[in-house]
C-alpha cells in the first residue's frame, strides 16, 4: 500500500510537496516530482535535495516508509 500512496504523492495534479518520514527517523522533503524516482520493481525510492548537502541524494528503502505528509491546502481550508 504504501507504494501506491508515493506514487499518488508523486503524481497529482497538481503536485503538492510533501515530506517523507522513515522508520529511522529521517525526514526527506520533496519539493518537486523532479526530486523523486522509484527505482526498479518500487521497492527504492531515489530522493534527491534542492538544498546543497551531503549527501545531495538519499537512497530509500520503500517498506521503511512510516509516513507521508502532504504539504499544501487541505480540504474546507483546514490544516
Amino acid at each position: 500500500m504504501k507504494l501506491e500512496k508515493l506514487r499518488e504523492a508523486m503524481h497529482a495534479a497538481p503536485f503538492q510537496p510533501f515530506t517523507i518520514h522513515v522508520a529511522d527517523g529521517r525526514s526527506l522533503h520533496v519539493p518537486h516530482p523532479d526530486f523523486i524516482a522509484i527505482m526498479g520493481h518500487g521497492r527504492t525510492a531515489f530522493v534527491t535535495s534542492p538544498i546543497e548537502q551531503t549527501p545531495s541524494y538519499f537512497m530509500v528503502d520503500v517498506p521503511m516508509i512510516t509516513q507521508l505528509e502532504v504539504h499544501g491546502a487541505q480540504p474546507n481550508g483546514s490544516e
